[in-house]
């Protein structure tokens, strides 16, 4: 053979060899930061606070940063308190504010306001025996032409006296001028004044807030677009969402985002104690006002236990596990991907609240879930039937048993523990090459829609979504799945081997 051409065979063969796929095996990868803030919970140390002591969080991308405003609540894990710190040059405020460039590393930028805005103080006390007012509670970021719009509450624990406020600024970082109340309720009102969410009709330019908590449930009232307060002076809005028993079952937290490619308006809530059972449901509208229908075409305003349940107290092996996951704000990114964020507590003590973001998919039938994992800004890859085949924890998230006595929809002090019954605990599966679930069931992957398609003990849960992620608990590089069964829960999976 000419030496020419043999040489050249030899180069195709080393290229045909090279381009030859393997298939895909978990990698070291470290996470970006840790779970455990102790070493830097101290007031002196909130440049650190990245992710941490995050409640509440409301997020848009304003500019080059993503903007992240949250509830003022801190972890204490030594002796001094708020007052003790009050003396000391640390630029102490109201409502947290961070910023990131790629939802993954966070810079903590301080405090929005400096003090509690009076107006709220003497609303709140007024109606509550001089008790609340201590902090201000679930903000909310909206842009108005060159202006910007933080709303905010400011209440009294377990009582309707609240105040949901407004402030506006040049700049998503302030100074932050206050433009007064959009809505205040007291003990006798039929709802409650606080967790503000705001979404524009994507149609008319409507802009519409909802709002409130366990207390009557949550409510939708229009906005004025030039003032950002109600269109009608002391509207308190109709309801859109509640629960049977709203005194004991918590409903809380809404969250709407619109989604333009399937045309709906989609309401996150979040069920029960913040501290413990924390859990996030969804319904969807046609139009922003609602009315809101679940999983089982039930309407939210009726008083069904709604579906899809997305994310709920949970554990994978090599990690203590997550309470209180719930009170989530939602983003719609540029690209057409969508992004979930909510504080998590650490347990087992379930004190420290880390910010956790996760991607957000939708199904094929058009309901939202969610990753099993933080988002590290892991690269978009495509993978084959081969990449599966290999040992996989699942977790299948399911509505929380309650059995506790509760107050004002929040366990009792002293009882911030989960429970053996409230966990959501892995396990773990085997996928074969010749398609078998070992001892469980069978699967199959169309790699054209990067869709896994389970039968997991005779149920068949299809069109899971299959993408690249952090295993955080074992600090790897993997494949993650999550997906919806046929009763509306969540299914989530972890390839470990």
């Amino acid at each position: 053979m000419n030496k020419i051409v043999f040489t050249g065979f030899i180069a195709l063969l080393s290229l045909l060899s090279c381009s030859k796929q393997v298939a895909f095996v978990p990698s070291n990868s470290a996470n970006p930061w840790k779970d455990d803030y102790k070493s830097v919970s101290k007031m002196e140390n909130y440049r650190d606070w990245g992710t941490y002591n995050v409640h509440d969080p409301a997020c848009k991308k304003l500019g080059e940063y993503y903007y992240m405003y949250s509830t003022d609540a801190i972890y204490f894990d030594f002796s001094e308190r708020r007052s003790e710190v009050k003396e000391r040059p640390v630029p102490l405020g109201y409502i947290q504010v961070r910023r990131s460039k790629d939802l993954v590393n966070w810079e903590f930028t301080g405090w929005a306001f400096p003090e509690i805005p009076d107006e709220a103080v003497q609303w709140v006390r007024s109606h509550a025996d001089g008790k609340g007012a201590a902090n201000i509670w679930a903000p909310y970021i909206t842009q108005h032409n060159d202006i910007y719009r933080l709303y905010y509450c400011v209440s009294a624990f377990g009582r309707k006296a609240s105040y949901l406020g407004m402030a506006e600024s040049a700049s998503p970082e302030g100074p932050w001028t206050q433009k007064g109340c959009v809505v205040k309720t007291d003990d006798e009102s039929r709802m409650n004044a606080i967790d503000p969410t705001i979404v524009t009709d994507a149609e008319n330019g409507t802009i519409w807030m909802c709002y409130g908590s366990f207390f009557g449930g949550l409510y939708g009232v229009e906005l004025d677009s030039e003032t950002g307060l109600t269109k009608q002076a002391g509207d308190q809005g109709h309801l859109i969402a509640r629960r049977a028993n709203y005194r004991i079952d918590n409903l809380e937290a809404p969250e709407i985002i619109y989604h333009p490619g399937l045309k709906k308006y989609f309401l996150f809530v979040s069920y029960d104690p913040l501290m413990t059972t924390y859990n996030v449901r969804v319904g969807r509208s046609d139009k922003p006002e609602g009315p809101y229908f679940d999983f089982n075409g039930q309407n939210l305003s009726d008083t069904t236990n709604n579906f899809p349940i997305l994310t709920a107290p949970y554990q994978f092996d090599n990690h203590p596990g997550w309470a209180g996951t719930g009170h989530c704000g939602v983003l719609r990114e540029e690209d057409g991907r969508f992004f979930m964020f909510h504080q998590a507590r650490l347990s087992p003590q379930n004190a420290m609240m880390d910010l956790h973001v996760r991607q957000v998919f939708f199904t094929p039938d058009g309901w939202p879930v969610v990753s099993p994992e933080r988002y590290t800004g892991s690269k978009q890859q495509q993978f084959n039937s081969a990449d599966l085949i290999g040992e996989w924890e699942v977790i299948r998230v399911l509505e929380p048993v309650r059995e506790r006595k509760l107050e004002a929809g929040q366990v009792l002090s002293g009882e911030g523990g989960l429970n053996e019954k409230e966990w959501n605990r892995s396990v773990h599966l085997v996928f074969t090459k010749d398609g078998k679930i070992e001892e469980k069931g069978k699967w199959n992957f169309s790699k054209q829609k990067q869709l896994l398609n389970i039968d997991l003990e005779n149920e068949q849960i299809d069109n899971i979504f299959v993408f690249p992620g952090q295993d955080w608990e074992n600090e790897k590089a993997t494949i993650l799945f999550t997906g919806l069964d046929k009763n509306g829960r969540s299914i989530w999976g972890k390839r470990i081997k």
